[in-house]
């Protein structure tokens, strides 16, 4: 697994070195609409998680805020990017 896990980085990170500028905004688009679905399924293990388990409440409380987070951000940096190809008045 940790083989796979290696060669996944160093693929992610050729493929996205290689992702020219104009498709840059979609492509964040479709990473935001994946996080939301991280966020939904967060909220389904938080819910369905035993009250007395600490440990999976925690987490699942940390990836619904980080993700969050990320969404977010990632919409903020989707919108700044389209203000740059809007014309000037």
């Amino acid at each position: 697994m940790v083989y796979v896990v290696i060669l996944s980085i160093f693929l992610g990170i050729e493929v996205i070195g290689r992702v020219p500028s104009v498709l840059h905004t979609p492509l964040m688009s479709g990473a935001n609409a994946i996080h939301g679905v991280v966020i939904i399924g967060a909220i389904i293990v938080m819910g369905k998680a035993e009250p007395d388990n600490y440990l999976a409440l925690v987490l699942g409380f940390l990836a619904v805020i980080l993700g969050t987070l990320n969404v977010v951000g990632g919409f903020v940096v989707t919108d700044r990017m389209l203000e740059m190809f809007k014309k000037k008045k």
